[in-house]
């Protein structure tokens, strides 16, 4: 199985063609955004995961999901959707180990988003 990429450079480049002349002011609004939002949809899991709501949870999962794919976060993308199915079939048992794992790929994935935009 092919290992995924932390970042996909298509999908940044996809990003810096619908502004292409902008010296990539439309990239770092737009990742800026996401690293923002990120960390509240973590936050979002915690929380529900604690309060035992599932339909937040999935939600929030779905939402790091979706922006993940935006910007091209493969590799975070992939775990929220783990987390995401996880919590729509199996409830909140056993998906801390999941969140940490998630977590621990933000954090790439914001390293990465960083470099591309500095």
């Amino acid at each position: 199985m092919p290992q995924i990429p932390v970042i996909d450079p298509e999908a940044i480049a996809n990003l810096r063609a619908l502004s292409p002349d902008d010296g990539d002011e439309f990239l770092r609004e737009i990742l800026g955004i996401f690293m923002e939002d990120t960390p509240r949809r973590i936050t979002e899991l915690h929380a529900s995961r604690s309060s035992g709501d599932i339909e937040t949870f999935t939600r929030a999962a779905h939402s790091i999901k979706g922006s993940s794919s935006n910007v091209g976060a493969s590799e975070l993308r992939a775990v929220a959707e783990q987390l995401e199915n996880k919590s729509r079939q199996q409830g909140l048992n056993d998906v801390e180990a999941l969140v940490a794992e998630l977590e621990a790929t933000f954090l790439r994935a914001q390293a990465e988003l960083r470099k591309i935009i500095a």
